[in-house]
């Protein structure tokens, strides 16, 4: 077996154990009274959901100009300028915002949770935390993980919404449409089966990025070059597994 396939392999077995220990910590320690401290996840909810807020907004809204003038190009032709709400909403809820959300989670704060926990390693800051009879799992990841997870998808909503703005401006500005009127076929158009699709998108992609930037910052080895090399591990294979969980999910809710 070549070698890139044998620590593929590794990483793989590595990753799935430390997602099963995190679970532990998160799910089934607090009925053991090893609760978690709520001072460390609100946190990390404000460092990763308030202080992304902004880049998300700008990414979402220029997307919607995007998309709103590449879908009037071709409505245009067919004479359905009228549905340009309703596909940037569908489009926006039910694909571009959960990916384009958890892509930049996984630049901004994945690697910020890499890079950290990577300098924790080096510095023999977590192998201090075990001598003091701290679990770093429990102390580190677990808050992390869940402040990815609860607010991924507050941000992929309050994203849409921007989205939907930016293609409301094209539609009022350049394409003669009334506000209202956008807004409205935007809703009438958008279904349960596109929100909580977005939803489910969201929670994993939150998932699949916090514990990867976990995972590269915890094998972290050889200093502060390691420290690089692990945060751009990190970050590539987020978006990497991003699209790959997308187009498995989408398929889900194709068929289902």
């Amino acid at each position: 077996m070549p070698i890139t396939l044998t620590r593929f392999f590794q990483h793989v077995t590595s990753w799935c154990w430390l997602f099963g220990n995190m679970l532990y910590w998160a799910f089934v320690s607090p009925f053991h009274g090893k609760k978690m401290r709520t001072n460390d996840l609100f946190r990390q909810m404000t460092l990763i959901g308030v202080r992304s807020l902004s880049i998300v907004f700008l990414v979402m809204f220029f997307m919607g100009l995007v998309l709103a003038m590449q879908s009037a190009e071709t409505l245009e032709k067919v004479g359905g300028l009228s549905m340009v709400g309703g596909l940037v909403a569908a489009a926006v809820m039910r694909e571009i915002g959960p990916m384009l959300t958890a892509i930049v989670l996984a630049g901004r704060c994945g690697a910020a949770i890499t890079a950290e926990l990577g300098t924790m390693r080096v510095a023999e800051e977590l192998d201090a935390l075990e001598t003091m009879g701290l679990n770093p799992v429990h102390f580190l990841i677990v808050p992390r993980v869940l402040g990815m997870v609860i607010m991924a998808p507050c941000l992929t909503i309050l994203g849409v919404f921007m989205a939907m703005y930016g293609g409301c401006l094209i539609s009022v500005l350049f394409l003669d449409q009334d506000a209202y009127q956008y807004w409205r076929k935007s809703f009438e158009l958008l279904k349960l089966k596109d929100i909580y699709s977005g939803m489910i998108k969201s929670v994993v992609f939150a998932t699949l990025v916090s514990n990867i930037a976990c995972y590269f910052g915890f094998i972290v080895d050889g200093g502060a070059e390691g420290v690089g090399k692990s945060t751009t591990q990190s970050v590539v294979t987020s978006i990497v597994m991003i699209i790959a969980s997308d187009c498995v999910l989408t398929a889900f809710f194709y068929f289902v």
